[in-house]
C-alpha cells in the first residue's frame, strides 16, 4: 500500500536525515479505501439479505417445512397404488379327498394306489392328476393325492384406499402448519442475527478508521514538531535532548499507524464476511460514527419502553408449546377409532404355457369400509401421553427462564447505552480541553515558554480524549444494536425495504 511504502521509508530514515516536509506523505485512508465501492448501512444491509448463507439456508428450510406439510396433505387423499405380480410353481400342492373310486368305474382298489380309469366322456379338470402306480408299477407318487394348481400364476390390479375419520390424521396436519410458522420465525431469527452482525462489522469499520485518523493526526503532528525543533536544533536554540526525543516520538507514532491501518483492513474482511460477499471485493464505508451521535437521546427514551412481545426466542417457544399442546391432543386421538374406505380390482390368469393370447384372465374386485378400534397396546398410548405432557411443562420452565435472561439482557443493553451516552458527553468536553490544551503547548514551546515533555503530555491527553470520543459512541451503537435483536426489532418495512429507523 501506498502509506505503507512511505511510512517504511520514513522508519528508515527518520534517525538518519531531516524529515522537513515528511508530513506530505500521509494519506488520510488506506489506499484500498481510495477507489473502493463506498456502502452505506442501508446497502450492506441490502446486500446481506441476498447474500449471506445464514438466510438462504432459513429459507431453504421454510421451503422444507411448506414441503413436509402438503406431504401431510397428502395422507386426507385417495392412495392408489398398481401391482403385479408373476410366480412359477417349483412343487404343487397335494390334495388328499376320502371318495370311493368306483363310482367312477376303477372298482374298490382305486382308492389304495391302484391305476384308476376314467369312464369314457368323463375328463379330469387342468390341475389335477388321478392317482395310481408309476411306471414301476409301485404306489403313486402322492400317495393317492391329487396335485393341485398349475406351474405358472400371473396377478395384477389396482388398489385404492381413504381415511374418512382420522383425528389423529387432522390433528397432525394441524401441527404441520406449526412448523411452518416455526421455520418462518426461525428464518426471521436468522435475518435478525444476520442484521446485528452486519451494523456491528459497520461500526467496527467506522472505529477503526477514526482510530486511524487519530493516530495520523498524532504522527503528522510529531513530524511537524521535529521540524519546528531541527530549525531550532541547528542554531542552537533547541537541546540535543529535545532533538532526540522528537525524533523518538516520531518513530513511536508510525507503529500505531501501521497497527491501526490493519484494524481497519480486518474490520473490512468482518464486514465482507458477514454480508457473503467476496473477500477480495473493494469497498469502504460512508459517514462517521459521530453520525450517529444526534440520535442517542431519542434512542435512549425509545429503549426504557423496549416490549418483548417481538422477541424471536420467545415466538419460537410459543409455537413449541403451541405443538406440543397439540401433540398431547394427537396422542390422546390415538384411543378413537378410525374409519377408512378400501378398494381393490384386480385380474388373474393361471397356466402350464406361456401362451399369452390363450390365456383366461379371471377379475376379482371389492369395496368397502374397514373400521380400526384401539384396545389394549400395553401401556404404550397412555406413557405416550404422559411424555408429551412432561415435554409441555419443562417448555414452560424454558419460557419463563428466557424471559428472565432476556429482562437481564434489555436492562444491560439500557445502562450500556446510557454510560456510553454520559461518556460521549464528557469526552466531547475531555476533546475541547486537550485540544486547547496542546495548541497551548504548541504555541508555548515555539517561543520557549514550555518543554516537549508538556507538549507530549498535552498530545497524549488529546489523542486519549478522541478515542474515548469515538469509543463511547461504539459502544452506544453496539449496545443499541444488541438491544434491538433482543426485543425483535423489524428492519424492513411494508415493502421489503430496509428500514433501520435511523
Amino acid at each position: 500500500m501506498k502509506i505503507r511504502h512511505k511510512l517504511l521509508a520514513v522508519a528508515a530514515t527518520v534517525l538518519l536525515i531531516p524529515v522537513g516536509a515528511s508530513a506530505q506523505y500521509v494519506s488520510g485512508v488506506p489506499q484500498s479505501t481510495e477507489t473502493a465501492t463506498v456502502l452505506t448501512l442501508e446497502d450492506a444491509l441490502r446486500i446481506a439479505l441476498s447474500e449471506n448463507i445464514a438466510v438462504k439456508v432459513a429459507d431453504q428450510e421454510i421451503k422444507r417445512a411448506e414441503y413436509a406439510k402438503k406431504g401431510t396433505y397428502a395422507s386426507l387423499f385417495p392412495q392408489i397404488d398398481a401391482s403385479g405380480a408373476f410366480q412359477r410353481t417349483i412343487k404343487k400342492q397335494v390334495m388328499y379327498m376320502d371318495f370311493d373310486m368306483g363310482a367312477f368305474g376303477g372298482g374298490a382298489g382305486a382308492g389304495s394306489g391302484e391305476d384308476v380309469e376314467l369312464p369314457d366322456g368323463v375328463e379330469l379338470p387342468d390341475g389335477f392328476e388321478m392317482p395310481g402306480k408309476d411306471d414301476s408299477g409301485s404306489s403313486s407318487k402322492n400317495n393317492g393325492g391329487f396335485e393341485v394348481g398349475r406351474w405358472n400364476t400371473f396377478n395384477g390390479g389396482v388398489s385404492a384406499s381413504m381415511p374418512l375419520i382420522n383425528a389423529q390424521l387432522w390433528k397432525s396436519i394441524d401441527i404441520s402448519g406449526d412448523a411452518v410458522e416455526l421455520a418462518v420465525e426461525q428464518a426471521r431469527s436468522s435475518r435478525l442475527d444476520m442484521v446485528t452482525q452486519v451494523k456491528q462489522a459497520f461500526y467496527g469499520v467506522l472505529l477503526a478508521k477514526e482510530a486511524f485518523n487519530v493516530y495520523k493526526s498524532v504522527y503528522e503532528n510529531a513530524v511537524d514538531n521535529f521540524g519546528q525543533i531541527e530549525k531550532r536544533y541547528k542554531v542552537a536554540k533547541a537541546s540535543e535532548l529535545e532533538y532526540t526525543r522528537a525524533k523518538s516520538n516520531v518513530a513511536s507514532a508510525i507503529p500505531n499507524v501501521y497497527s491501526s491501518e490493519s484494524q481497519v483492513i480486518l474490520a473490512l474482511w468482518q464486514l465482507k464476511a458477514v454480508m457473503g460477499v467476496d473477500l477480495d471485493m473493494d469497498i469502504d464505508v460512508a459517514g462517521k460514527l459521530a453520525d450517529y451521535a444526534d440520535t442517542m437521546l431519542r434512542d435512549i427514551n425509545e429503549a426504557g419502553q423496549a416490549d418483548l412481545s417481538g422477541n424471536t426466542s420467545l415466538r419460537q417457544l410459543a409455537i413449541q408449546a403451541e405443538q406440543i399442546a397439540k401433540t398431547v391432543q394427537l396422542q390422546k386421538y390415538a384411543t378413537l377409532p378410525s374409519l377408512a374406505v378400501a378398494f381393490s380390482y384386480s385380474m388373474n390368469a393361471m397356466t402350464n404355457d406361456f401362451k399369452f393370447s390363450e390365456y383366461r384372465w379371471t377379475p376379482y374386485s371389492y369395496v368397502g369400509l374397514q373400521l380400526s378400534i384401539p384396545i389394549f397396546a400395553g401401556g404404550r398410548r397412555y406413557n405416550a401421553i404422559r411424555q408429551a405432557q412432561v415435554q409441555q411443562k419443562e417448555l414452560d420452565l424454558q419460557k419463563i427462564n428466557a424471559e428472565r435472561q432476556l429482562q437481564i439482557a434489555v436492562r444491560q443493553y439500557v445502562t450500556t447505552m446510557e454510560t456510553s451516552m454520559k461518556s460521549y458527553a464528557s469526552a466531547l468536553e475531555a476533546v475541547d480541553l486537550a485540544q486547547k490544551a496542546y495548541d497551548i503547548s504548541a504555541k508555548s514551546y515555539a517561543v520557549g515558554k514550555s518543554t516537549v515533555t508538556d507538549l507530549n503530555d498535552s498530545q497524549l491527553m488529546l489523542t486519549q480524549a478522541e478515542l474515548g470520543k469515538s469509543q463511547a459512541i461504539y459502544n452506544y451503537v453496539v449496545a443499541k444494536s444488541n438491544l434491538e435483536k433482543t426485543i425483535g426489532h423489524d428492519f424492513l418495512d411494508d415493502e421489503g425495504n430496509v428500514d433501520l429507523g435511523l
